[in-house]
């Protein structure tokens, strides 16, 4: 056998036995006399020791040529370990080594294999498998394993059944580009990689299955960022006759149960917020919920003067940043640096320090009394000692820009803090949403999610003011889960899609055999799904989910390890059917 135990498995109550370990050579030392290696596997390292005077010279000469990374099997016997290591588990003993084998040598990795690693971003992409040697890495992937399996549990004994969809499939609008694949067999056709099994759960549904959950990929043709791959993975799920508060009571104690389970977090209540409150009072549909520094909306006690700039804006809005009334001049001009840039985007911002004696000092004290300033600081909750940070323009972009702010202030205040967790439903989404550029209505969710009951009505006369019968689940400034109650009905659904601008041809021709399944029988149904990657990459204190899958794509959408998206060869593009149209398009 090659190991009779793993290297973080020995202790002291395993001297003097006789053992044989397999792994990979962290780093070695060598005294002349002694030659001392740490060898390494996933469960820890273990220390042994080449003694000239109880080693075979020959296998002190094989362990001299050892270099990092190698990969040794070693047999010897457990004995204690004069300079303890109370760092590691094995750190009260090592292993004299009797025999060594090299079972592969390795060349000189292109960074250190340590905690603390030498190597960027782009060459540990490159070489993911020796990144994923080392511990960060290597336990999230751990730590990954572990929430989906406590997600697995959870929903099987919640009656849930999981069951596999297709992964080819039909191109179908759900708001992102779809990544297709060609046909051989079905000359000019293609499949689609499905967005997510949407369908094919309601399906089920109509089936009989009840309640279904499925960890399953998905795949986006969209731009990228740090908590966005092009694959990514989705705890999926759907139940049958239930209404909103049915799926949301199920997916509370869900995320009550992961808390507990991995970090002995309670929580006891998730807040619910409407979409509208949420855009007002925090700039976005995701708010984190851990810190204050609410919205405090200012045209009524600031458009009263002659200062132009709020009094051409369609909304002026601040908030109270703590502490802030002792930044100097130089910081806060480089707050209003901040947000000028592009990523933010503001023209400008306004302050007002809260001074400790109650008065008040602004950047706009031309314009604006001591009485003015303090209806400011009522609107935004300052208190003496805070910075007010007021923007202004449109309003959809200055609640953006003010939401960046906030967060960015939360961050260098440390109030964002990843052993913190602060879960809230978003609810009341708009249904559609006006796209500016075409004029047109498109759906917020995806065309099956049903309006608020008594609302479809409304589609024909104000399609803006109707409310989904939506919920996200947001968990510290993320979006962790979503859903809907769906539509269930054809007649239903067909207006729908009418309004989203499908003709009955186009309807049909997308979605047929859905609207025929409704004519069998549909159940009320409705359901959720959770970003697993993001879910986990929150669980584990951090915001960006590469660090958590095993073979990420970079920025652009690529595997730099495999050099994937490639080209194919003319015989591939000629078997597709390919290559004559690209021929025609040149």
């Amino acid at each position: 056998m090659y190991r009779t135990h793993t290297c973080g498995a020995l202790r002291t109550e395993d001297i003097d036995k006789k053992v044989t370990l397999s792994g990979w050579v962290q780093k070695t030392r060598d005294k002349g006399f002694m030659i001392w290696v740490d060898l390494r596997d996933r469960y820890g390292i273990t220390q042994l020791i080449f003694d000239e005077s109880r080693t075979d010279k020959a296998e002190i000469e094989k362990a001299k040529t050892l270099g990092r990374e190698y990969v040794i099997q070693v047999t010897g016997t457990v004995i204690e370990r004069e300079s303890k290591n109370q760092n590691i588990s094995t750190g009260d003993i090592e292993v004299l080594v009797d025999k060594l084998t090299i079972l592969n040598a390795s060349e000189l990795p292109p960074f250190t294999i340590e905690n603390e690693t030498d190597g960027g971003e782009d060459i540990r992409m490159k070489y993911r498998y020796l990144d994923i040697r080392r511990n960060p890495v290597k336990n999230n992937l751990i730590f990954r394993s572990q929430v989906t399996m406590e997600v697995r549990n959870f929903l099987s004994q919640e009656g849930f059944i999981e069951v596999e969809t297709p992964y080819l499939i039909k191109s179908t609008p759900e708001g992102a580009r779809d990544f297709v694949v060609p046909s051989r067999m079905n000359e000019g056709q293609f499949y689609a990689l499905p967005q997510s099994p949407q369908t094919f759960k309601q399906l089920l549904m109509v089936g009989g299955m009840d309640k279904y959950f499925q960890i399953v990929k998905c795949f986006r043709d969209e731009d990228l960022r740090a908590d966005r791959q092009p694959e990514f993975t989705q705890i999926d799920c759907e139940m049958s006759f239930v209404e909103q508060e049915d799926i949301m009571n199920v997916f509370e104690s869900l995320t009550k149960y992961l808390l507990k389970k991995l970090h002995d977090f309670e929580i006891e209540s998730f807040p619910r917020m409407t979409f509208d409150h949420a855009m007002k009072t925090y700039g976005n549909d995701k708010p984190d919920i851990r810190f204050g520094m609410e919205f405090g909306e200012l045209n009524k006690v600031a458009q009263h003067k002659d200062f132009k700039v709020f009094n051409s804006a369609e909304l002026a809005v601040g908030i109270a940043v703590p502490g802030g009334a002792s930044y100097t001049r130089k910081e806060i001009d480089k707050l209003i640096d901040w947000v000028k840039r592009p990523q933010v985007g503001a023209l400008g911002m306004v302050y007002v320090k809260c001074n400790e004696d109650g008065s008040y000092k602004s950047s706009v004290d031309k314009f604006y009394d001591q009485e003015d300033l303090a209806k400011w600081a009522e609107a935004t909750g300052a208190k003496a000692g805070d910075l007010i940070c007021v923007l202004s323009g449109d309003t959809n972009k200055v609640r953006a820009q003010l939401s960046a702010l906030r967060m960015e202030m939360a961050e260098r205040l440390g109030l964002r803090k990843s052993n913190e967790f602060a879960p809230l439903w978003v609810v009341d989404f708009p249904l559609l949403e006006l796209d500016e550029e075409t004029g047109h209505y498109h759906a917020m969710h995806h065309p099956f999610t049903s309006p608020k009951p008594g609302q479809l009505g409304l589609l024909d006369t104000n399609p803006g003011d109707v409310k989904a019968n939506a919920y996200d689940l947001v968990l510290n400034v993320n979006e962790i889960g979503g859903g809907s109650i769906r539509i269930f009905d054809k007649e239903t659904q067909a207006i729908m899609f009418k309004h989203l601008g499908f003709t009955e041809e186009e309807a049909k021709a997308q979605f047929g055999f859905l609207m025929d399944a409704f004519e069998y029988g549909a159940p009320p149904h409705g359901g959720l799904a959770f970003g697993l990657d993001r879910l986990v990459a929150i669980l584990g204190g951090q915001e960006t989910i590469r660090d958590f899958i095993a073979f990420p794509k970079n920025n652009s959408g690529r595997d730099v390890m495999i050099d994937a998206p490639a080209t194919l060869d003319n015989t591939q593009l000629s078997e597709l059917s390919i290559a004559l149209n690209l021929k025609e398009t040149e």
